[in-house]
C-alpha cells in the first residue's frame, strides 16, 4: 500500500518539512494520463456509439413503404405506412400492427425495385470476382 502511494505523491499529504516544490511538476504526468484515458474512452465507446446513433436515425428517415423490416423485439413485417413517428407494419395477409419509429431495428429488404437493383449488383460483383454459380474460380 506505501508503494502505491509513493508513486502518486498527490494522493500523500505535504512532507513534514514542507518542501511543496514538487507539486506542479508531480501533476503533469496525472493530467497526461487523464487525457490518455479519455481519448481510449472517445475512440473506443463514444466515437462508435455516435456513429451507430446517426446511421439508426438515417435508416428510420429513409424507410418507405414496401420496405421489409425487423423490429427490436424480433417482430418482421412488410412496412404498410408511415406517420411522423408511427410505422404500420403488415405481419401477415389480415394483421396489421402499429410500432414507434424507433421500434424498427434493421430493413431486411428495401422496397421490390430496390431488391431488383440489388440482384443486379449482386450478379456484377460475382462476374467481377471471376466466380460461376458453383462458387468456384
Amino acid at each position: 500500500m506505501m508503494n502505491i502511494l509513493q508513486e502518486m505523491p498527490f494522493l500523500m499529504g505535504s512532507p513534514a518539512g514542507g518542501a511543496g516544490a514538487s507539486g506542479p511538476a508531480s501533476i503533469a504526468p496525472t493530467l497526461v494520463t487523464f487525457g490518455l484515458v479519455f481519448a481510449i474512452f472517445y475512440f473506443l465507446i463514444i466515437r462508435p456509439q455516435n456513429k451507430r446513433q446517426k446511421e439508426t436515425k438515417q435508416m428510420l428517415s429513409a424507410l418507405k413503404k414496401g420496405d421489409r423490416v425487423v423490429t427490436i423485439g424480433g417482430i418482421r413485417g412488410t412496412v404498410f405506412s408511415l406517420k411522423e413517428d408511427v410505422v404500420v407494419l403488415k405481419v401477415d395477409d389480415n394483421t396489421k400492427i402499429k410500432f414507434s419509429r424507433s421500434a424498427v431495428s434493421s430493413v431486411v429488404d428495401s422496397k421490390k425495385a430496390g431488391e431488383s437493383k440489388g440482384e443486379i449488383a449482386e450478379a456484377s460483383t460475382d462476374e467481377d470476382s471471376g466466380k460461376d454459380d458453383s462458387g468456384k474460380n
